[in-house]
């Protein structure tokens, strides 16, 4: 009998999510930084075998919103709630149970099976570890607690095994040969939009988002021309650098990424421009992909 299913995995942002996701899908499928918000977007991973086809999908992480970007970000996690056949709840060994309630309530209530992961436990001891166990235990009384360390590959085997044992019976619901939803595009503004918020501080990678505008492949090489919006001038300047230098480096980082995620040559330009304050426009978010339905 052949299973699959669809394992949708939420949380609060920086607890490891993304580094989760690649674990278990075997890819670079969801970038993965040390900044909270770094998902933006649902990402879907699809792990196939013989007998089974496990559909994970990666959601933003669950936070109070403060602008409209936000509030689609987190109708993206709440809409995982409505479509999953096991939900992975992700924690870490410092995050506060409470912090969200709201969401955890709507979690308690769900019939489907649901994998409480407190990651990070190589950052905990036993004692600690028992008490945090407790605390979630009560909050989630239905949810099976497995401790995890998705960065050193912790408990990885295990929360596989569960989740095969745990799948319904179905067919498949996309071609054996797929591994994500995603279209190639997508993992471009992606990987550049991973370097910025790995070279640019504070308040800029969260003004920025990246559109491709071109990719155009042959069989050795691939040409990508890409946006990056911001919302002021003054950010615009700071992408840019003095002389092209900031934009010249992380250009030459998201191309090396590139290359190694398409595994071929890739011809790289992005352009820098300003969009004033899109993360509150309902119809750029729309523009720009956000939207979970």
């Amino acid at each position: 009998m052949h299973k699959a299913g669809f394992v949708n995995i939420v949380g609060n942002p920086n607890v490891g999510k993304s580094t989760l996701m690649n674990q278990l899908v075997g890819e670079r499928i969801s970038i993965a930084t040390f900044k909270a918000q770094t998902t933006r977007h649902r990402i879907m991973g699809i792990v196939n075998d013989e007998d089974y086809q496990i559909v994970f999908s990666d959601t933003p992480g669950v936070l109070k919103p403060n602008y409209k970007m936000q509030e689609m970000m987190l109708a993206f996690s709440e809409s995982a709630l409505a479509d999953a056949d096991i939900l992975l709840y992700v924690t870490d060994v410092v995050e506060n149970p409470e912090k969200n309630k709201d969401f955890l309530d709507k979690v308690s209530k769900m019939t489907i099976p649901v994998l409480l992961l407190i990651n990070k436990i190589d950052e905990s001891d036993q004692k600690a570890l028992g008490s945090i166990v407790e605390s979630w235990h009560k909050l989630l009384p239905n949810a099976e607690i497995l401790p995890i360390s998705a960065k050193n590959k912790f408990g990885i085997d295990m929360l596989m095994k569960r989740i095969k044992e745990l799948l319904p019976d179905s067919p498949a619901y996309f071609d054996k040969d797929q591994l994500t939803d995603k279209p190639a595009k997508f993992f471009v503004s992606e990987i550049i939009r991973e370097k910025i918020l790995l070279y640019y501080d504070k308040e800029i990678p969260y003004s920025v988002e990246v559109v491709v505008e071109s990719f155009k492949e042959d069989e050795h090489r691939i040409h990508i021309n890409a946006v990056i919006y911001v919302e002021r001038d003054s950010q615009k300047g700071i992408i840019i650098g003095h002389q092209g230098v900031a934009l010249k480096k992380m250009n030459t980082e998201a191309r090396k990424a590139l290359e190694h995620f398409f595994g071929k040559s890739v011809y790289l330009e992005t352009f820098v421009k300003v969009d004033k304050d899109w993360r509150n426009s309902q119809k750029e978010l729309d523009n720009f992909g956000y939207n979970p339905e």
